[in-house]
């Protein structure tokens, strides 16, 4: 009994000593934004306006404020959900609810796919107002925030339907392998999450991703070509371009590339694109329903960690779990004035897509992708000695039985928890380096120039500070901030 309590106040302890140490680390980062009243010296006479600071401060100190109010409730729910019993009862409950339908609780793996669903429907509906208030609030408030209520909420359904028609089949074919896999269970796991993870990669982009936003080919002009022709120096295997209908959703801009071997494809955001470079209408598409508002969440609808590359992005990080603050109010400009985006010019676009094209030749996908795997098999194996423990099923309420679900919830969601803690700031730490050396692989280019350009264009029209805390940032953004970025492309412009 007592190993099991240990590890059970362990678990509820470590969480809450993360989450005060992610408190303190914002409250260095407000303090900051705080203090940037002006344009940093090195940005006088750049796009960055004193306007625009002003927008960008106001933006950035609404979306910690109320980010760290979410980021409390979330920390209190997971603690109340642990303290209670939460996740025994919602076992037993399913086990009552398959036994009415008529089928053997015994049946592991049924019983399992029902906990998954009413779990993730709980989840759904507590964060639910969270993301109302951060899309209808926050981001409307700084203009940002283009979707109609109705339109949100069917794209949330939607969301929920499609990662559920994903996640049951393969959560379902992972527990009867490691079921029925014998000793070297965690060998044959390993080998199936990757199976999953390329296939996923393949499908994503075609198959998916269009189910909520619209792919157009992008026209075929001088920014066109001159990106086929960029792609060809550095034998890049690119097949199709496409701009997504980012605005419809949302005015943050972005882009990323995406496929496997010899079939690269190009994705720009339309908002990402200055006026007059949007594609004019009509052609192949890929068609889907027209785009939705992590981040957001801030949770960002391309694909991240599948090997492939979003550009021009901003620090990630700015906020604990990202949801905003309370209202301004006063003093707003109207919605067209505060909505106008600089956007890139076509050799600011080129020098953005030369820093992806960097990752690419640079081998950092593929890396990240090795180094995913690599993590996934140790993962695998640590659970194959953890998974016959009892005490740690009995330190989180299952005393009686064993259920496969269950133990990886417990060993790699809690267990694992101070290891997982550690390999994201290792992994952020990697992420940095990979974004300097992909901003110089574009300066040899000769983009140099451009690319400061741009990226000062994109941090204006996404609302984002240059400025960081060093301790913030170094834990929290995997994308070096704007004037570290800058600083080291400094001595690149000799060679535009």
């Amino acid at each position: 009994m007592e190993a099991e309590a240990a590890i059970f106040v362990s678990v509820v302890a470590f969480s809450w000593l993360v989450f005060a140490w992610e408190a303190l680390l914002y409250r260095r980062q407000r303090r900051v934004h705080l203090s940037t009243l002006t344009v940093p010296p090195e940005l006088v006479g750049s796009s960055l306006t004193q306007e625009t600071l002003l927008k960008a401060r106001s933006y950035q100190l609404d979306k910690g404020a109320f980010g760290s109010v979410s980021n409390l409730y979330s920390q209190i729910e997971s603690t109340l959900i642990l303290l209670l019993g939460g996740i025994p009862y919602l076992w037993s409950f399913t086990g009552d609810l398959v036994r009415r339908l008529g089928y053997s609780a015994d049946y592991e793996v049924s019983r399992s796919c029902l906990f998954l669903l009413l779990a993730s429907l709980f989840s759904a509906a507590t964060s639910l107002p969270w993301s109302l208030y951060g899309n209808f609030v926050v981001e409307e408030r700084h203009g940002f925030n283009k979707q109609t209520l109705g339109f949100f909420l069917k794209d949330q359904l939607k969301k929920l339907v499609v990662m559920q028609m994903i996640v049951l089949p393969i959560s379902s074919l992972l527990l009867h392998i490691i079921q029925r896999g014998g000793p070297l269970f965690f060998l044959y796991a390993w080998a199936f999450t990757l199976l999953v993870t390329l296939l996923l990669i393949t499908v994503y982009a075609d198959y998916i991703a269009p189910l909520f936003d619209r792919f157009t080919p992008l026209p075929d002009g001088p920014l066109r070509r001159e990106i086929e022709s960029m792609a060809a120096s550095i034998a890049f295997p690119l097949t199709k371009i496409y701009v997504v209908e980012g605005s419809k959703r949302s005015s943050h801009s972005n882009a990323y590339f995406y496929g496997f071997y010899k079939n690269k494809r190009i994705v720009l955001f339309d908002t990402l694109l200055a006026k007059g470079v949007e594609p004019q209408g009509e052609g192949e598409e890929l068609q889907g329903e027209e785009p939705k508002g992590k981040g957001e969440e801030p949770k960002g609808e391309e694909p991240q960690g599948k090997g492939e590359e979003s550009l021009g992005k901003e620090p990630q990080g700015e906020v604990p779990q990202g949801k905003g603050e309370e209202p301004q109010g006063k003093g707003e400009e109207p919605k067209e004035k505060k909505d106008a985006k600089l956007g890139c010019s076509n050799e600011e676009v080129l020098a953005v897509l030369g820093h992806e094209l960097g990752h690419w030749k640079l081998g950092h996908t593929t890396k990240n992708l090795v180094i995913s795997q690599v993590n996934s098999l140790l993962c695998f194996s640590l659970f194959a000695a953890l998974i016959g423990r009892p005490e740690l099923f009995a330190a989180f309420g299952f005393h009686d039985e064993q259920p496969t679900l269950i133990g990886l919830i417990i060993i790699f969601q809690f267990v694992f928890s101070p290891y997982n803690e550690l390999l994201s700031v290792v992994l952020t730490v990697l992420s940095r380096r990979f974004e300097f050396a992909a901003d110089a692989f574009a300066a040899s280019l000769g983009r140099a120039t451009a690319l400061r350009s741009a990226l000062v264009k994109l941090s204006s029209d996404n609302l984002g500070l240059p400025v960081a805390d060093w301790l913030y940032s170094a834990w929290r953004y995997s994308h070096p901030p704007l004037l570290e970025r800058l600083r080291a492309l400094g001595d690149a412009r000799k060679d535009d």
